[in-house]
């Protein structure tokens, strides 16, 4: 060693740079995580379970009263006009309105809901304020919210959408 060499402040050295690096990495890290974690809502998570399952137990009756009562419905979507044939097993359905939910599968904040009213004996019309794209859950209603019709496709289509009830074997 030449002890005539000069030495290096301490704010010089690589190694404590190389070291500092590490911890320092973990701290901007840790506040960004923070950060997020605070500013966003979290929806997918529930704190009230036992409210989600009478929830769940609710929709498979309403799926179960759609199949009781033979209810099958076609969709035709236009540009911004939505037309809903619908029969039920004594013939065609005979309700004041419906209500569809559209849900966006990824993206809540894209979920619509659309009323329709009755033009005549089991059709119904709809019209939309802007044109829907994209990949959609349909939750068709009726007035009393007794039954529901389940479906999904992606919009625009050219051809019609049929809904029916569907039941899942819980046994």
């Amino acid at each position: 060693m030449n002890e005539n060499a000069p030495v290096v402040p301490w704010y010089r050295q690589p190694w404590l740079w190389f070291l500092l690096i590490f911890p320092g990495a973990a701290i901007i890290w840790c506040s960004i995580a923070i950060t997020v974690a605070i500013n966003t809502d979290n929806s997918m998570v529930t704190d009230d379970y036992s409210k989600e399952g009478r929830g769940i137990n609710m929709a498979i009756a309403r799926d179960q009263k759609a199949e009781d009562l033979g209810l099958t419905a076609d969709m035709t979507f236009g540009e911004r006009e939505i037309t809903l044939s619908m029969d039920t097993a004594d013939g065609p359905a005979n309700f004041p309105y419906l209500i569809l939910s559209l849900y966006h599968p990824t993206m809540s904040e894209y979920d619509r809901t659309i009323q329709f009213r009755a033009i005549g004996e089991g059709l119904y019309s709809a019209t939309l304020n802007q044109p829907i794209e994209g990949r959609w859950y349909f939750d068709l209603r009726g007035p009393d919210n007794q039954w529901r019709l389940k479906g999904e496709s992606s919009l625009p289509s050219q051809r019609s959408l049929s809904l029916g009830a569907v039941t899942e074997d819980r046994g």
